[in-house]
């Protein structure tokens, strides 16, 4: 797929992990929905903000940082109370990645400020280090079932409340259907190829667990690599999971979000990685294209990432038809320049966080060990 470069405008939407202050990682087994919507009740409330962020039927996503977890509800309907998994921070549509980027990395630093505060510590990781699964308790309702199978995507929302990674989108406002539905069926069959070079889950049910994403291995697949943000009707895919959803806001028609990578600490990380994605969505040489993520590959690909030769192989194809589709946008072809030193160094987040556990004491929890 070809597109207009200068038609595109871009957001980022990061999730965000916790330590409470013994070095615990905070989920919904040791932190309550209050203790994190308190942080958010303390961060600034901009009516401006609401023409670009969707709000949610629950009131939650008032800000651009709101509580991110699991709700639950009664036989009625009405929400009973929300189990936390951590805090998402999201960003206005941005005409440039630099701006976006530096809206997240003022709100980022504005929420460290108000958690810190109160005893948590923010830091990013790919996938809850202690515990793999979030158990449904009490079972659902049949309220709650009825509205839990609406898409594939509610289907599997218990999986999400494990994971933790970033929404990075790309909006091209005057793209037709069928060239949305085409972007993100080529993201989705590349993910395999690009979700390395953010690993940031090495850990998992408190210990290392022999890969680098714990996250790439047990959600997509199960969960989207790739969505596009469509008109209405018109163009929609029928799969599972969904590669395409009917836009919630204007703002969303035209949106293509990638779903696949890991939490990243650096919010220039993310830049890089939108420089490349755009690249790949204006080049028109490569040909592959999947409606749904190929989960045997992600598995595979989560254990050695770019340490696979075959996989450094094909990622390094990628960034160099991000490049040539790139070469008039000086800009991003500087941000590409990080991203090809990690990749021809074989590195991603989860080797380092590897690095840090393996030269501490063995004693400190694993929590803080990470950080």
């Amino acid at each position: 797929m070809a597109g207009d470069p200068d038609g595109v405008r871009f957001g980022i939407e990061h999730e965000l992990a916790f330590l409470r202050g013994d070095g615990a990682f905070a989920d919904f087994t040791n932190t309550t929905f209050t203790e994190l919507q308190d942080i958010v009740d303390a961060l600034p409330e901009d009516p401006a903000d609401y023409p670009d962020l969707r709000v949610g039927d629950q009131g939650i996503k008032l800000k651009r940082w709101y509580v991110e977890g699991f709700e639950r509800f009664d036989d009625a309907g009405r929400l009973l109370r929300c189990d936390p998994k951590g805090i998402e921070v999201r960003t206005r549509i941005h005409s440039s990645i630099d701006d976006a980027v530096a809206a997240l990395e003022r709100d980022v630093a504005a929420l460290e400020v108000e958690a810190l505060a109160r005893g948590l510590v923010p830091f990013a990781i790919g996938f809850n280090p202690v515990r793999s699964a979030y158990p449904i308790v009490p079972e659902l309702n049949e309220w709650e079932r009825v509205h839990r199978t609406g898409s594939p995507e509610e289907r599997t929302a218990h999986l999400h409340m494990v994971t933790h990674g970033p929404d990075l989108n790309l909006s091209f406002p005057d793209m037709d259907a069928a060239g949305l539905v085409d972007a993100a069926a080529k993201l989705t069959f590349y993910s395999p190829f690009l979700v390395p070079l953010s690993f940031s889950s090495p850990f998992r049910d408190g210990r290392p667990w022999g890969g680098l994403s714990a996250r790439t291995a047990i959600r997509t697949g199960a969960r989207p690599a790739a969505m596009a943000f469509l008109a209405g009707a018109e163009g929609q895919v029928g799969s599972d999971p969904s590669l395409t959803q009917v836009a919630r806001l204007p703002a969303e028609i035209g949106r293509i979000e990638f779903k696949a990578f890991d939490a990243c600490a650096d919010p220039a990380l993310y830049g890089e990685l939108l420089s490349l994605l755009t690249g790949l969505l204006l080049d028109d040489t490569l040909l592959g294209r999947r409606i749904t993520p190929d989960a045997a590959v992600h598995r595979q690909v989560a254990i050695a990432g770019l340490r696979d030769p075959e996989v450094h192989a094909r990622t390094g194809e990628l960034i160099d038809a991000a490049e040539r589709a790139l070469a008039e946008r000086p800009e991003d072809l500087d941000r590409l320049v990080g991203l090809r030193k990690r990749w021809a160094a074989r590195e991603c987040p989860a080797t380092a966080m590897l690095a840090r556990y393996e030269s501490g004491d063995p004693g400190v929890r694993l929590g803080a060990h990470i950080a």
